[in-house]
């Protein structure tokens, strides 16, 4: 791994543009400490059941501490088996604080069904391969280092900067909400977890998106009980089964309403300016006119794009019956709905009750309750300091603001009053990174990006 860590070292320093004022010793240290720390971070298991959250913590409170942070000013907050850390970066004024978030925790991963070892960072045809290299154990790492790079420099913000790292976004978010509950007072959230940059086939970047709003994630559970009875005597019109499967096929069938806001209009406008074809006019048409139904229909036909402009509910878990010689007593489905801001959660119940039209067929809605998450404001010095940092790696690059289809750490913030922003600073091709699935990848020179990235950010932010 050290060949590794050296490569990417090497990149970094032809990537660093002129004009960041940085010691050449921190720079180094940061070179030389950033792929080591990736390497230890991938791998420790910090998957849900695991109880790694605790010691992977205290390793990076350990950096942090190791560059000149007080014991003090790193907390490791223990909650069940996982924990959160919160890292404060003391500022000249008294004005609000900024926070800056990313979670710890990673989606399981069966190395038996990988190609390489999940928990193994890999270097291969210019992408890393590990469980958390794009979601996001490379974004921990790289706003540790920026942070422990600024501290060795004596840098000293406007403004306090907080680190919040919570340790299970990727499941229940209770410590999310612990977060959210303890810093609700601060100016605003950066989120490593949310935005980036969009790359073409070529490598061409098209745009960068900054997160200001996301769906609300609920998930309704379907439930159908029967007297049940020998499977000698079955009664189709009285099978729990076979119920539940008409009303899964009557959601599989829906589409919900066209929706539309001023943050995913300008979304769709920047990816059709970007792109070409017939699904980049329909997006360009949509902007224009959001109630041109053919152009919503031909969005809503793409499964990356599809989110962008309706609320989406989609069967992900099925369980019935008891034993294989019964009838079954009982069947269940899980819908999981990523709802349009702006939408009552109750109206999408209330949805799907009508459309499955059997009063046989119960729905619920699945702890935890669903949180709603106004969008945030376009901040105009946000805008501007994001655009200032991803305009030093690509002068007049595009940033548009943009809605999350799925759900971060900042549904909470917001839903605080904190507003939130993604700025992820990494740039992939659309469907490249597998982040939750087989074989997750980042392009190596997305890190020595980062490193630059974010260090231009935080120096600049007001």
């Amino acid at each position: 791994m050290r060949e590794l860590s050296l490569r990417v070292a090497l990149c970094l320093l032809g990537l660093l543009a002129p004009g960041v004022s940085a010691s050449a010793d921190t720079r180094a240290q940061a070179l030389a400490e950033t792929m080591d720390m990736l390497r230890h971070a991938i791998a420790v298991e910090t998957v849900e059941g695991k109880g790694q959250m605790p010691t992977f913590a205290t390793y990076l409170a350990g950096k942090l501490e190791s560059a000149g942070f007080a014991k003090s000013d790193i907390e490791i907050i223990p909650l069940a088996e996982t924990a959160a850390l919160v890292v404060h970066y003391r500022g000249s004024s008294k004005a609000k604080s900024i926070l800056i978030s990313a979670h710890m925790d990673v989606v399981a991963a069966n190395p038996a069904d990988w190609q390489r070892d999940p928990f193994t960072l890999v270097e291969e045809n210019g992408y890393l391969y590990g469980r958390g290299v794009a979601d996001m154990k490379s974004g921990v790492v790289e706003l540790v280092q920026t942070f422990m790079r600024l501290k060795r420099e004596g840098f000293v913000p406007k403004r306090e900067m907080i680190l919040v790292f919570s340790g299970d976004e990727e499941t229940a978010m209770a410590s999310t909400r612990e977060l959210a509950k303890r810093h609700h007072e601060a100016e605003y959230l950066l989120n490593a977890d949310a935005g980036g940059g969009t790359f073409d086939a070529e490598g061409k970047p098209l745009l960068f998106e900054i997160q200001a709003a996301e769906k609300v994630y609920a998930d309704f559970l379907l439930t159908v009980v029967s007297p049940g009875g020998h499977s000698s005597t079955p009664n189709p019109a009285q099978n729990a089964i076979y119920k539940l499967a008409r009303a899964l096929d009557a959601i599989a069938a829906y589409s919900f309403p066209v929706s539309q806001s001023e943050i995913t209009r300008a979304s769709m406008k920047a990816l059709g300016d970007h792109s070409e074809g017939k699904l980049a006019d329909a997006m360009r048409a949509f902007a224009a006119n959001p109630e041109d139904a053919r152009a919503a229909a031909m969005i809503s036909a793409d499964p990356e794009y599809v989110g962008q402009v309706r609320t989406t509910c989609v069967a992900t878990m099925l369980d019935g019956g008891h034993a294989l010689n019964a009838l079954p007593q009982r069947a269940t489905a899980n819908i999981n709905c990523r709802i349009f801001p702006g939408v009552d959660v109750a109206s999408v119940q209330a949805t799907l009750e009508r459309i499955i039209a059997n009063p046989e067929v119960k729905i619920s809605v699945q702890p935890p309750p669903p949180v709603e998450s106004p969008a945030s404001p376009l901040r105009k010095d946000v805008m501007g300091a994001v655009s200032a940092a991803i305009h030093a790696r690509f002068p007049d690059l595009d940033i548009v603001p943009g809605m999350s289809a799925g759900a971060t750490d900042s549904l909470h913030f917001r839903n605080a009053g904190v507003p939130s922003y993604g700025v992820n600073p990494h740039f992939a091709k659309p469907n490249d990174t597998f982040a939750h699935g087989l074989n997750e990848k980042l392009p190596a020179a997305e890190i020595p990006a980062a490193l630059d990235y974010w260090y231009r950010l935080l120096r600049r932010l007001p």
